[in-house]
């Protein structure tokens, strides 16, 4: 498979063909950095998990030159720290069992320059070959500007392949939760029991946390907050939670990107309001 960029890849972490390990997969995340797969889809992870009859195939849309740096990684340039996260996010890919993982090596800029349809075309060629039934991608809400690029393009791919439809996209939490979403608009994947294996894929992205970001700590936070405080006149059902928003309306042509997540905005804002009604 030819990509864009020369220096795209698809790894295979048990070294077996890249097609036959396409074909393969079940649960997908498409992401823009290096880690977001492992803070976003950990519940596509964890459903393929040395399981014989589903595989995690993980897309990976930029390079990773921009992220933060300090302590031993302070001084690395932007072409040592895109070295230092390719290989990081392979080993993420053999500690979680992925069936594949592609890097398209996309530059941020490019992600968020709309009229550039080459990740688009990248993506649709993937999506070809491996027919998800689940696709994961960052959420509309997200306030990063390169996730919001990923997703929208994302979006726009799936919209113009031909014969295929996902059972199911999910907007993901990652630069922003989704626990502003009213409880019946939330989907709420049960991560309980799977502390080894998460806190395992976090920790490999070491130039990352020790380079100023506590991805592992606060993922792990926010999942527990999400288990805690999901339901506020009932014991706990779950001890980690991971919310996101089913995206896959949003397949239909028809269906306005902006309306659609402003809508869920507009019942979070009539909410609040009909509580304070209330007491006012």
């Amino acid at each position: 498979m030819e990509f864009f960029k020369k220096n795209a890849e698809i790894y295979v972490p048990d070294g077996g063909d890249a097609m036959a390990a396409l074909k393969k997969t079940t649960h997908m995340a498409i992401s823009a950095h290096e880690d977001d797969i492992e803070i976003m889809a950990i519940d596509g992870i964890v459903k393929t998990f040395m399981k014989p009859d589903a595989s995690f195939t993980a897309v990976v849309a930029t390079d990773g030159a921009g992220s933060a740096r300090e302590g031993r990684y302070g001084d690395y340039t932007d072409e040592q720290m895109k070295a230092v996260r390719v290989v990081e996010q392979k080993k993420a890919a053999m500690v979680g069992d992925y069936g594949a993982l592609v890097m398209l090596q996309y530059s941020s800029a490019e992600m968020k320059n709309k009229d550039d349809k080459n990740y688009e075309k990248d993506l649709m060629k993937v999506l070809d070959a491996a027919r998800p039934d689940v696709i994961y991608t960052h959420n509309l809400a997200d306030k990063h500007d390169s996730h919001i690029a990923t997703v929208i393009k994302t979006i726009k791919a799936l919209r113009e392949m031909k014969g295929y439809k996902p059972k199911h996209i999910y907007g993901c939490e990652v630069w922003r939760g989704l626990d502003w979403l009213l409880d019946e608009d939330k989907t709420a994947f049960d991560v309980t029991g799977f502390d080894s294996l998460a806190n395992a894929l976090l920790g490999v992205f070491d130039s990352q946390i020790a380079g100023g970001k506590r991805y592992d700590l606060a993922t792990d936070g926010r999942r527990r907050a999400n288990a805690t405080y999901y339901a506020s006149h009932a014991v706990d059902n779950a001890e980690k939670l991971s919310f996101a928003l089913e995206l896959t309306p949003l397949l239909d042509k028809n269906v306005d990107i902006t309306d659609f997540i402003c809508s869920y905005i507009d019942r979070f804002k009539n909410d609040v309001k009909a509580k304070l009604s209330k007491n006012l």
